[in-house]
């Protein structure tokens, strides 16, 4: 069984790119027959529907939650203008200078795991309509590392791209340095 063990998400969509992905009907990864999308206030909510049907109706399923913001999109010229310098130029004038743009609203998957990727039960078929979604997004990083057929695997995704990730396994200090720079417990003849 494929399971996820670390993941950070800095993933940044638009909402109606999320809504558009699952309305076009994509294929999902086996394990999911379907999604269900909730929003509760300022909170996405996309929750796994299992195929497996020994799974019990009350046991919840894998969901991503992103939080829900609205954010002002400019143009590359209303940008220009915007950070032009503004010589002589009076007060007034930029009071009376109504916001340019376009205020859309952007699903934010961001966080470690348990934020972002919630429940175990298919839980890496989810993580695979993450990576989906990841590969959408014009902004932000997911990183994580998963197993798959009992072998490590780091996925890195920045910006929409799919980039190399590794992964390094650090061991800790070995037997000898704790020995001689701490005390030796079993060896110790205080204690009787």
């Amino acid at each position: 069984m494929s399971q996820v063990y670390r993941l950070h998400s800095t993933l940044e969509l638009p909402l109606e790119t999320v809504y558009d992905h699952f309305e076009s009907e994509p294929p999902l990864p086996d394990g999911i027959d379907s999604v269900d999308i909730t929003r509760r206030n300022n909170t996405l909510i996309i929750s796994a529907v299992s195929t497996d049907e020994s799974i019990s109706k009350y046991t919840p399923t894998a969901q991503l939650k992103a939080s829900v913001s609205e954010t002002r999109v400019f143009t590359e010229e209303e940008e220009a203008r915007r950070n032009a310098p503004r010589w002589g130029t009076d007060a007034e004038d930029e009071e009376e200078e109504e916001p340019t743009g376009e205020l859309i609203e952007m699903a934010a998957f961001k966080g470690d795991r348990e934020t972002v990727l919630q429940n175990s039960a298919v839980q890496y078929p989810m993580f695979q309509v993450l990576c989906t979604l990841a590969r959408q997004a014009e902004k932000g990083t997911l990183t994580a590392i998963s197993e798959v057929d009992g072998d490590l695997e780091a996925t890195r995704i920045v910006d929409g791209d799919d980039r190399p990730a590794s992964i390094e396994v650090v061991e800790g200090p070995s037997n000898e340095s704790s020995s001689s720079s701490g005390v030796n417990w079993r060896d110790n003849k205080f204690i009787s």
